[in-house]
């Protein structure tokens, strides 16, 4: 398995709308952190859609990170039918094996069967291009309609994108999302977490750390997840400081910190 990043990683550095920095993230900068932290992989997720370049300048982009010897995977958020097939079409111009794919968005909110729909439909063009779709745990869903989706596709193209703290969202622990995901893993999103307990007694935060500074059994993951799991990438929720220059500073921070410790279990 390799270490990867995703623009997740530097959520804070690519811009959260209305804490935008003065000098957002680009994907060339993000290409230049992996080559930095020697990483091989970035995903390039939602946050740096991928459909806003042209078909030159993703060419470009793929040139980039060729030269720098990283492989990209790509990512988005929404997954109609539409979307699916342009970022299908995406993935295969930018040599990605997967695309990662998180099914909700605003306005868009499927049911079980519009999401079995959309998969079925999809899988010959999945197939045409040897392209692996990763279906990311998220909040609305259970880790059971998960699996369903999977094993309704019944096709060697489709797994899970498991996220190791997105399913606390639906009400679901990291034990649960193991035990149901893990055979099912084709791509990972290793993301450290704490949960503490507010000042009043009632409730608990779940907020982000550094990996090997939270609660996330990472070595045991690792092991559990399937064998067609080839890469961890690394997300990050960094809690913000009292500017963003300090909150950029430290989300670099802890991904050079996190990466370290990534690398040193797989």
């Amino acid at each position: 398995m390799e270490a990867g990043i995703s623009s997740y990683a530097f959520t804070w550095a690519v811009g959260v709308p209305g804490k935008e920095p003065d000098k957002p993230m680009s994907i060339f900068d993000l290409i230049e952190m992996a080559v930095e932290l020697d990483v091989k992989v970035v995903q390039v997720a939602d946050n740096l859609p991928l459909e806003k370049f042209s078909i030159q300048e993703l060419k470009e982009i793929r040139k980039f990170a060729d030269q720098r010897g990283i492989r990209i995977e790509v990512g988005a958020r929404g997954m109609t039918a539409e979307r699916l097939k342009q970022y299908i079409d995406i993935a295969g111009l930018m040599e990605s094996s997967i695309v990662r794919f998180v099914i909700d968005q605003a306005g868009f909110i499927p049911a079980m069967h519009e999401i079995h729909s959309i998969i079925k439909d999809a899988m010959p063009a999945l197939q045409a291009q040897n392209i692996l779709l990763a279906i990311e745990n998220h909040d609305r869903l259970l880790t059971t309609d998960f699996v369903e989706m999977v094993e309704k596709a019944s096709c060697n193209h489709l797994g899970i994108c498991l996220d190791t703290v997105n399913s606390m969202g639906a009400g679901e622990g990291l034990e649960t999302v193991i035990k149901r995901l893990a055979p099912l893993t084709v791509n990972l999103h290793v993301k450290e977490f704490s949960v503490e307990r507010v000042y009043h007694q009632m409730g608990f935060i779940i907020e982000g750390k550094p990996l090997g500074k939270g609660m996330l059994p990472l070595s045991e993951l690792i092991t559990k997840v399937s064998i067609r799991c080839q890469t961890a990438i690394l997300e990050q929720w960094t809690p913000p400081e009292k500017t963003i220059i300090e909150t950029i500073i430290k989300e670099k921070k802890w991904a050079v910190e996190s990466i370290h410790y990534l690398k040193s279990i797989i």
